[in-house]
């Protein structure tokens, strides 16, 4: 009888183990749906790169971006934890922003309807290594048409050589197409005008000069690196304005 008492006391824990676990998975299985995108990740899937000059050797797609372990989305409310203010700090000055602060800020974005924050996340280290931001701006002009402005481009470093920082671009350039901006602009350095013009974008005639006026002026130093491709700059570098007819 003892024996069978002990056999039954085991079996309980063991039956009670297992639903602590399968109770923790589901949990965890969870928190993952919870995740928010910023806006819809299948309208990537419907971008035709076919229709950008970009040349791509191999040739990649946000689709299909060259790795099995990278992926192109939507930024989420969970990338907080990915690293994405991380990557952001290579281009310029962050903050100390918190968690509540970035969730608020994302809930902003979202309910405006009118940004896009795409990135790229190396899917076996949970780390966001690539973004940049599409922001579409409602207008009167043009029968109320709306213009895209891409900013905040960057990627990894150590990531060189597999085209992530075109294949970012080509992406967002490729959404505000499909959304119907009838243009799309951005501000960069002299030395990467090259590499936009590759892209499809052109230099204005006669409407080429960036201009700033900063209410910032005590904050801390820019940083940035040579795998920023676009966005807030230091603004001791020339800056040219392109556009890009969609």
């Amino acid at each position: 009888m003892v024996r069978c008492k002990e056999v039954q006391v085991n079996i309980k824990g063991m039956l009670k183990v297992n639903v602590r676990l399968k109770q923790r998975r589901k949990f965890k299985k969870e928190l993952i749906k919870e995740e928010t995108y910023l806006y819809d990740p299948n309208i990537l899937l419907q971008l035709n790169f076919h229709q950008s000059p970009a040349k791509f050797q191999p040739i990649i797609s946000a689709a299909y971006p060259g790795e099995s372990w990278l992926k192109v989305r939507p930024l989420k409310d969970g990338d907080y934890d990915r690293g994405f203010l991380q990557l952001l700090s290579q281009l310029t000055d962050v903050g100390n922003i918190t968690r509540t602060q970035f969730l608020t800020r994302f809930s902003q974005m979202k309910a405006s309807g009118d940004y896009y924050v795409t990135v790229i996340e190396d899917t076996r280290k949970n780390e966001i290594i690539g973004a940049a931001s599409l922001i579409v701006e409602r207008k009167f002009i043009h029968n109320c048409a709306t213009r895209g402005r891409l900013e905040d481009v960057v990627v990894n470093d150590t990531y060189r050589g597999k085209q992530l920082g075109k294949l970012i671009v080509v992406t967002v350039s490729l959404l505000a197409q499909h959304l119907g901006c009838y243009k799309m602009t951005l501000d960069c350095k002299d030395k990467l005008i090259k590499f936009y013009e590759s892209l499809g974008y052109v230099l204005i005639p006669g409407n080429a000069n960036s201009m700033t006026i900063r209410y910032d002026e005590g904050a801390p130093a820019v940083r940035h690196n040579n795998t920023a491709l676009g966005g807030d700059y230091d603004n001791s570098n020339t800056s040219q304005t392109f556009k890009r007819i969609i």
